[in-house]
């Protein structure tokens, strides 16, 4: 089957100035989509958006329930992807602070819920698609990273609850949860290979291989596209993403 052309689509990519968001960005830029960047850094936004066609940068912050209504409306968006999160705040469970611990709650799942939350109220236009980018640590937990894994869990329990109720009513909706491997290519992926090679004695570079091949935002755009363009091939909710390409999850 034939993909779906991405040509006149609006996107709107949520984190999208950086780091993986910005590699999605450019990857559906590339296919004719107009994207539509949501980041709180107006300079780097303007900075991409310079360097990348088709890009309209709005500064703003995720967790913002107004901006995400009015994104909606004004801009009836094709695609939204969530790919916005906090820097979570590295150390064991005994040394965190609680309000350190929540940090990733208060981002990353505030997010996801006020974005899906306005999909279904609006809601989104039939046909459009939702994908969350969650974590591989949402699998196998982050014991060194506070509240980041459960954060990033419930993003997926959010997401899900979300696809129950677009059947429920009738929207006519997509939504997929991914779940990117830890990677060197962001901030947040090396500071988590630092943090983790040393909690188990081995250098950076040794940790870093269990993860190959490496994911880097040029190929979460190509996976993020694939999800979009290529509907009969997706019909899991949630799907792993490595450097090798999407694995379904039950």
């Amino acid at each position: 089957m034939a993909e779906t052309s991405l040509s006149g689509k609006v996107a709107v990519v949520i984190g999208g100035s950086r780091g993986l968001g910005r590699g999605i960005v450019e990857n559906l830029a590339s296919r004719g989509a107009r994207v539509i960047a949501i980041a709180r850094d107006e300079k780097r936004l303007a900075a991409m958006a310079a360097e990348v066609p088709g890009v309209t940068p709005v500064a703003g912050d995720a967790t913002d329930a107004a901006l995400a209504e009015r994104i909606i409306k004004s801009d009836a968006p094709d695609l939204i992807v969530l790919c916005a999160g906090a820097m979570p705040v590295l150390g064991a469970l005994q040394d965190q602070t609680w309000e350190g611990f929540v940090t990733n709650f208060n981002v990353d799942t505030k997010s996801a819920f006020v974005w899906l939350q306005q999909a279904l109220r609006l809601p989104l236009k039939k046909g459009a698609h939702v994908i969350v980018v969650s974590s591989g640590a949402a699998l196998q937990g982050s014991p060194v990273s506070g509240g980041y894994a459960p954060a990033k869990r419930a993003q997926w329990f959010l997401t899900s609850y979300a696809a129950t109720e677009n059947t429920r009513l009738g929207l006519g909706l997509r939504f997929h949860v991914v779940l990117p491997d830890i990677n060197p290519s962001t901030e947040l992926g090396r500071a988590g290979i630092e943090a983790y090679a040393k909690r188990n004695g081995v250098t950076g570079e040794q940790f870093t291989k269990r993860f190959e091949p490496l994911l880097t935002p040029t190929l979460a755009g190509q996976h993020i596209a694939e999800l979009v363009t290529a509907p009969e091939r997706f019909e899991s909710l949630a799907y792993r993403v490595g450097g090798g390409g999407l694995i379904a999850l039950p």
